[in-house]
């Protein structure tokens, strides 16, 4: 434990080293809040605690995923994050949905990096029924011909799609709460949170793997921030991909600052304290928020990445990911549910 910490802050993050590590139990909203009250010059030693209980509860393997943006733009939402929606002026356009060939060619580029996920992604509320009918038609042959997991990102679902989608090979299924239920009507009024967390009951009660995560940065205070935690705890999803805000022109929130490198990692940590099974997953925005800290996330708590391009943003090149767990001794593999 380091010096400098005071005695309080020693005492919290040992107490909470004891029920993560020796007595095997998930943290109070208590003990969590307790932790994200530390001063600053903690983080380093809360980025340590939860390096442990990653490996301690889930392994030392990481999961490459990469994804794809199969239907961009043209979203009637109006995610106030979101360059897609229809509702903001912006760069990004509505296009068609990509023919087959252009789906498989990014699957294979996917499979290509050692990659054992990949997600199609759709910018609608809802999948509507020819929409359905394509990503039925597309999974299939997806799997059969890279080996990857299918996964699948298209929004709202109704309990006939998620069972469809279920019986049709889907392996696990993207639908973000994003925020707290409290701060959510600051983020979209086109639909509600309820509405999304019944999607990710229905995406469970088939048996698809949930992945379900959370985007920092967006006005929410602390207090939220823990509030989404017990929210997501009470889920239980297999994969949550943890964003940070990177404000695109023409969106409410273009207005915000990225969030410092330091409270990144922090929030990091407190992620993996809060939900020691899940795959937590680097998702969008570490590239302006961490910069060149990015290293610092792989023994902060996170265990899988995206790798490459992320929906209307670039990432950094899959090579320098690859690298970065080379240099970490850290080895791929696929993960699950079942940890």
């Amino acid at each position: 434990m380091h010096r400098y910490l005071s005695s309080m802050s020693r005492t919290l993050i040992r107490d909470a080293e004891d029920a993560l590590l020796e007595q095997r139990r998930r943290l109070s909203v208590g003990e969590l809040a307790g932790l994200a009250a530390l001063p600053n010059e903690s983080t380093p030693a809360l980025a340590a605690l939860a390096h442990e209980v990653r490996l301690a509860w889930c392994g030392p393997e990481v999961e490459v995923e990469g994804i794809l943006s199969a239907k961009t733009g043209g979203c009637p939402e109006d995610c106030h994050f979101c360059s897609q929606s229809s509702a903001f002026d912006t760069t990004v356009k509505a296009t068609p949905f990509l023919d087959t060939d252009e789906v498989l060619a990014a699957a294979r580029e996917t499979a290509e990096v050692g990659a054992s996920e990949f997600c199609i992604v759709l910018a609608v509320k809802g999948p509507d029924e020819r929409t359905m009918e394509r990503i039925l038609e597309l999974v299939p042959i997806v799997g059969s011909e890279t080996g990857l997991n299918v996964a699948v990102s298209a929004g709202i679902l109704s309990r006939d799609q998620a069972r469809r989608l279920a019986e049709g090979g889907v392996h696990r299924y993207n639908h973000n709460l994003e925020t707290s239920r409290s701060f959510f009507p600051q983020v979209a009024t086109t639909h509600t949170w309820d509405e999304r967390w019944d999607t990710c009951q229905l995406v469970k009660e088939f048996g698809m793997e949930l992945c379900c995560g959370a985007l920092l940065g967006m006005g929410e205070s602390d207090a939220q921030r823990l509030e989404l935690l017990g929210q997501l705890a009470d889920l239980d999803p297999t994969e949550v991909p943890l964003n940070f805000l990177n404000p695109r022109p023409g969106t409410p929130l273009q207005i915000r600052k990225p969030v410092s490198a330091m409270e990144a990692l922090r929030w990091i940590a407190l992620f993996r304290l809060a939900l020691p099974t899940v795959i937590l997953r680097y998702a969008g925005g570490r590239e302006i928020t961490l910069r060149e800290l990015q290293v610092m996330g792989m023994t902060s708590g996170i265990n899988a990445l995206i790798v490459g391009n992320y929906l209307t943003t670039l990432g950094r090149s899959a090579e320098e990911d690859l690298q970065m767990l080379d240099d970490l001794q850290m080895p791929i593999g696929a993960l699950t549910g079942v940890l």
